[in-house]
């Protein structure tokens, strides 16, 4: 089995383009999609139509609940606003269709999160100005106690890291397609988990794409900050409001 595995899209589309193409001449078997596919401020409308084209197994992320809650205005989060107002009533009920985990036969299972809660970092703990820890194994562990499946996949924080742990589960993140940060690195990205003759591994994938082009539509949609970390992918999530 030969998985392409997208996080956190938040709405750019032109980086959601430029991971299928790549996808396209991966030969995978499927596509999984770990949350966070709309809220931001560049296209979240063509995001939700190549996303709900795909025939993926989709989970949602904290975002895409937050962006279904209509009580939910304040800053940072904006993006959240900008985007329920853009979706149509049927890419919001199509987000509104998505479980909070999901499994890909007997050894994959897909969260955003972790299993129990969409908000937790699970591989890296959250950034500290541009410092990110990795937990001990103790921790990371414990959040996937009860999971059979060789191979677990989350998102959330935006960090493209796997790991294995002391049992020989895999564990991993693909970062995200559609926003960069802190870690200087703009361009879009996503994972291949692949099953081989010597069990599962992970691909961690950056592409290439037109960050200037995704950059003007978020300053033009009234979010400067986005513009620049969608451009250089140094910006803080501070800076995101």
């Amino acid at each position: 089995m030969r998985l392409a595995v997208i996080s956190d899209v938040h709405g750019n589309a032109p980086a959601l383009d430029a991971v299928l193409e790549h996808i396209a001449g991966e030969h995978v078997d499927a596509i999984v999609l770990l949350g966070d596919h709309v809220s931001g401020p560049i296209d979240p409308k063509g995001a939700a139509e190549r996303l709900m084209g795909l025939d993926a197994v989709a989970i949602r992320g904290n975002h895409d609940r937050w962006v279904l809650d209509s009580s939910r205005r304040a800053d940072p989060w904006s993006s959240d606003v900008f985007a329920r107002e853009q979706l149509s009533s049927d890419q919001l009920a199509w987000l509104a269709s998505l479980p909070g985990n999901a499994t890909v036969g007997d050894d994959v299972f897909l969260c955003h999160g972790t299993p129990d809660d969409d908000e937790t970092p699970w591989l890296d703990n959250f950034y500290d100005g541009r410092t990110t820890t990795l937990p001990s194994e103790e921790e990371v562990a414990g959040h996937a106690r009860g999971i059979e499946g060789a191979v677990i996949l989350c998102g959330h924080t935006h960090i493209a890291r796997t790991l294995r742990l002391s049992d020989g589960r895999l564990i991993a993140n693909p970062g995200s397609v559609g926003m960069q940060l802190v870690r200087g690195s703009p361009d879009a990205h996503y994972a291949i988990v692949e099953k081989g003759r010597r069990g599962w591994q992970t691909a961690l994938i950056a592409v290439p794409y037109d960050t200037e082009t995704a950059a003007k539509l978020a300053e033009g949609n009234g979010f400067p900050g986005w513009g620049e970390s969608i451009r250089h992918g140094w910006a803080g999530p501070e800076s995101l409001g």
